[in-house]
């Protein structure tokens, strides 16, 4: 048994547009991967959704889940805080592409002759 479970986020995708704001795959303790965990924006606030199917009656049901609320608790926090992570380095990266550059040299204007 486990008694620190260490969780390995990578974002898949980050959508701002609508509700769902990014996918991941969670990699715990390097022997067990969950794909298609999806970060949703709801009435309050982010939430960390497993993957999941429709049942026949219409209800979806996880496919995968953590067992306890602590455990719980832990996997959310740990995807909520590679997206977020993750939106600061974008931001970061587009602030440097939106920057004018420094060492950008300038054409000298040449005259005529």
């Amino acid at each position: 048994m486990f008694d620190i479970l260490k969780y390995d986020v990578k974002i898949q995708s980050i959508r701002p547009e609508g509700t769902m704001k990014a996918t991941a795959t969670v990699n715990i303790n390097d022997a067990f991967a969950v794909r298609g965990v999806k970060l949703m924006e709801g009435s309050k606030g982010l939430f960390v959704s497993m993957p999941s199917y429709k049942a026949g009656n219409g209800e979806y049901k996880d496919i995968c889940f953590p067992c306890t609320t602590e455990s719980r608790k832990e996997f959310d926090k740990a995807v909520i805080s590679a997206y977020e992570q993750a939106l600061s380095q974008n931001q970061k990266i587009k602030q440097k592409q939106d920057a004018p550059m420094d060492n950008e040299r300038q054409s000298p204007v040449m005259g005529g002759i």
